[in-house]
């Protein structure tokens, strides 16, 4: 069983269970629709969650996209990660994503679209199916977790909105407030954070827009009150905390490309044949395991999102 100790996180830093279930409540809007699960089980529930019992868990209505292996715990999504917001130490946001303020919400969709706006989260989910949708997820710098996801294709929102024929990138925007996320009083990139799509790999039946996580709603240090999750890519693609979704015809800046166009592409996608220029991709170590496993090219969804890139030369357009 992973003990957090062994990954730097003492115990003094993993935030109690009294101080999870009195944060801000998610939100306070819809309603269940007549049939299936919608966005209400997201609603008038706390942002940031107790720990959860994975043995106990189980999906509802589980995505046919899941992988059978083990999902990590709780604790390890939830201590253990990358929101440089909040600083850059694994813990931090953990420690310090209290201040985020997940409600109310808006999110603001741009550019080449039938039907621009901004849209009150509420909206964006209104008639939304949600699914469980267990996932492989492979961070750059080699560790990796299995994490159980809540949400619904960025396909649905797509459509909703109705992008026109000259759209053929997505670019996402994080939220930008030095007073709720401390880290971007900090230089360590150029903020706000921002990510891109091509189309295609947007309208991937894998591209998720994420609302929760072990069928609760998303903890503040996992990207509240609405994420990315593109699973093929590592972590920093599946950008967190979105307030805008732009649609537009040219390939959009990210972030870790503009800090550091050596080391980080556009595509980013998991591939073990192409080395980060300070390490080796060829093996990750999953959050609780000893031994290293060998890493799976396109983080092993190769069958789903392969003919994406038939024919580009990976190592060029990494």
């Amino acid at each position: 069983m992973h003990k957090p100790e062994s990954y730097g996180i003492t115990s003094s830093d993993i935030t109690s269970e009294n101080d999870y279930r009195n944060r801000r409540v998610f939100m306070k809007q819809a309603a269940f629709a007549a049939a299936g699960v919608l966005a209400a089980p997201f609603l008038d529930r706390t942002s940031v969650l107790p720990a959860q019992d994975k043995n106990s868990w189980k999906p509802l209505h589980a995505g046919k996209y899941s992988t059978t292996e083990d999902t990590n715990s709780f604790n390890d999504m939830s201590t253990y990660n990358n929101f440089y917001e909040f600083g850059t130490d694994k813990s931090d946001p953990a420690r310090y994503a209290s201040t985020l303020k997940p409600s109310p919400w808006n999110v603001s969709i741009e550019g080449l679209v039938k039907k621009p706006g901004v849209y009150p989260l509420g909206d964006i989910l209104k008639g939304q199916s949600m699914e469980d949708r267990i996932y492989r997820h492979r961070c750059v710098e080699g560790w990796s977790m299995v994490i159980p996801w809540l949400g619904f294709p960025l396909a649905n929102l797509i459509a909703k909105v109705e992008p026109t024929s000259k759209a053929k990138y997505i670019q996402f925007v994080t939220l930008f407030a030095p007073d709720q996320m401390p880290g971007q009083k900090e230089g360590t990139l150029r903020w706000p954070y921002v990510e891109g799509l091509r189309m295609d790999e947007a309208m991937n039946p894998l591209t998720l827009l994420a609302t929760g996580l072990y069928g609760k709603p998303l903890p503040n240090q996992n990207g509240a009150p609405l994420r990315l999750v593109v699973p093929w890519k590592y972590g920093f693609k599946s950008i967190k905390s979105i307030v805008a979704i732009k649609f537009i015809d040219y390939q959009p800046q990210n972030s870790w490309n503009m800090s550091a166009p050596n080391e980080y592409g556009f595509y980013s996608n998991v591939n073990p044949d192409v080395d980060h220029p300070r390490w080796s991709q060829a093996k990750e170590r999953r959050l609780g395991e000893f031994f290293k496993r060998k890493t799976l090219m396109f983080n092993g969804y190769g069958d789903i999102v392969g003919s994406l890139y038939a024919g580009m030369d990976l190592r060029k357009n990494f």
